[in-house]
């Protein structure tokens, strides 16, 4: 598997890998928390998601609250907007931070972000306009549809900024890759191995599969290719 920039390296990995093989690599590097929480799926099961963190952070609050010592409080969205447009091409928006109550992502913000280039959204919590957002093709992962809006009870406090999920961190720039399957985060001082060794791995899965269509056992199979 080569690729000469992050275009070619994303396209390839939508094409051929999958977020399973990226987990089983992780495992065996040692790196154990690296998938989100089985709470985030597609909007779609038949999306896939590849691209860099383009990481957002939000926090509740009270939009009856207009005179905060903090003036991104006063505004509507706090920073919200100014993180959609600084969304580059290929980039994951990644948000975290809020309380399940209210949709952190909808159409309007999703056709900005794809009209930039963007690879995606990911949020931990709801989206909303799901009718909108599946028209748009554009992948979108969250807990699931939820229409309550976070203008009055949520907003962006900052962003580019190291995130966590249930005690996975997400560093700007790392890899976001997810599917039907779940959402795993490879960190940026492992992607290129990480990459690699997880193609090799599902090509022999595809190797193994054959022979085991064919007959062979499942203990023959794994004392032979390693993999199951």
């Amino acid at each position: 598997m080569k690729w000469e920039n992050d275009k070619e390296l994303f396209q390839a990995m939508r094409k051929v890998l999958y977020s399973a093989v990226i987990g089983d690599i992780l495992d065996k590097m040692h790196y154990y928390h690296q998938f989100l929480p089985w709470k985030i799926q597609p909007i779609d099961p038949g999306m896939v998601i590849a691209g860099r963190a383009m990481t957002v952070l939000e926090a509740d609050a009270f939009e009856e609250i207009s005179n905060a010592h903090n003036p991104v409080m006063n505004r509507p969205f706090g920073l919200m907007l100014e993180a959609i447009d600084d969304i580059k091409e290929d980039e994951v928006y990644i948000c975290a931070g809020a309380s399940p109550a209210y949709a952190l992502v909808g159409e309007l913000m999703c056709t900005r972000m794809q009209t930039l280039g963007a690879a995606g959204a990911v949020v931990n919590g709801f989206h909303r306009d799901t009718k909108g957002i599946e028209e748009l093709g554009f992948p979108c992962f969250s807990y699931g549809r939820y229409a309550q809006d976070q203008a009055p009870r949520g907003k962006v406090i900052d962003y580019r900024v190291p995130i966590e999920i249930e005690g996975v961190r997400i560093e700007p720039g790392a890899i976001i890759f997810g599917d039907m399957d779940g959402v795993v985060v490879i960190p940026k001082s492992i992607e290129s191995e990480v990459i690699h060794r997880a193609y090799e791995k599902a090509v022999g899965e595809k190797t193994v599969g054959e022979a085991i269509k064919k007959g062979m056992p499942a203990v023959e199979a794994f004392a032979k290719y390693g993999i199951m």
